[in-house]
């Protein structure tokens, strides 16, 4: 059996991916209820901002209209489907008793998703993600929010060990990477460093407990009820 190796957060966090998409439509207000219900201890989303500056919920920030895409960012808030919420609607219907995974697709949103968590005292339960760790490294002195690089192994041109240097001298948190990327020898590099590990994409109750065992501190699938199945598989 694999070996357990300790965590930096203990439970790990279970992020329900674009709010438990496996349970409801993706990314709506029911689909985040319901993954709370469930015993998500967290959820992810995507944010775009929009025309008036409301940080919304979706994943690709496109709005069809007739046989074109646009952006959601050519629109006002009123002007946007009711299935998509904004951020402060999240607050509103679910509390703030939950981690909140952000992937920053609009970097412009920044300012808008940190003052809209602090208006709902969310602040130090979000965790902003983003591909380019020098970009959110420059957040760092606007929030005490943890920051997240989301990126792939071998996109880390330097190796694992200089990009945890570089995350730890920066001030980013924490790195996020695919479920098939993380191994034990590479989230005790990372634990090493104080950074924590985060995977992606982990849709099978086998798949969790390997992840488990090798001690992430969070993981994202779309089935809550496998990520409750995983973690007491881990525990055996």
């Amino acid at each position: 059996m694999q070996q357990r190796l300790p965590s930096l957060r203990h439970p790990p966090i279970k992020f329900a991916h674009r709010g438990a998409r496996a349970h409801a439509p993706e990314n709506t207000i029911d689909a985040f209820v319901t993954a709370l219900r469930l015993g998500a201890t967290g959820l992810e989303s995507d944010v775009w901002l929009t025309a008036d500056g409301v940080p919304v919920l979706d994943h690709d920030g496109l709005l069809r209209k007739g046989f074109r895409r646009q952006k959601i960012a050519n629109f006002r808030r009123q002007e946007l489907p009711s299935h998509i919420p904004a951020l402060e609607e999240l607050y509103r219907t679910c509390g703030n008793d939950f981690e909140l995974s952000i992937d920053v697709k609009d970097s412009s949103a920044f300012q808008a998703i940190l003052n809209t968590a602090r208006d709902f005292q969310a602040e130090t339960k979000l965790w902003l993600c983003h591909g380019d760790w020098r970009l959110i490294a420059k957040w760092r002195e606007s929030t005490g929010a943890r920051l997240v690089n989301s990126t792939r192994l071998r996109l880390m041109k330097d190796g694992p060990e200089r990009r945890a240097a570089e995350l730890t001298a920066s001030g980013v948190d924490a790195v996020n990477l695919h479920h098939s990327d993380w191994t034990g020898g590479l989230t005790t590099l990372f634990h090493r460093f104080g950074r924590y590990c985060i995977a992606w994409d982990a849709q099978h109750e086998r798949v969790i407990s390997s992840l488990v065992r090798m001690g992430v501190d969070a993981i994202h699938s779309d089935h809550v009820d496998r990520l409750h199945a995983g973690f007491e598989q881990a525990e055996r």
